[in-house]
């Protein structure tokens, strides 16, 4: 048993490694759903099933939709410097 018990312990303190590949960001989708579930279940008084599924959904939608600007965001601002800048940087103003 200690032995299971320290292989256990031991992956914890290596952690997973994940590609930046677009396949590799749907391990976000797990992580967004469980932090809708476990917010949205500190929030409510009583947890009816139709509500709770709709105002998860809506939630769900909402930080993926953020998620994905804040990305597209980024990755234009990344393209501008890395790309675009350079060029103009080194043209001559005469």
């Amino acid at each position: 048993m200690t032995a299971f018990s320290e292989i256990l312990l031991a992956s914890f303190t290596t952690p997973m490694h994940i590609n930046t590949d677009p396949a590799s960001m749907l391990w976000l989708l797990p992580l967004v759903a469980s932090i809708v579930v476990v917010y949205k279940a500190t929030k409510v008084h009583g947890i009816r099933a139709y509500p709770f599924i709709k105002e998860s959904a809506v939630l769900f939608g909402s930080i993926l939709a953020f998620i994905i600007v804040a990305a597209l965001i980024l990755y234009g601002v990344t393209w501008v410097v890395t790309d675009r800048l350079p060029v103009i940087l080194n043209k001559s103003a005469f």
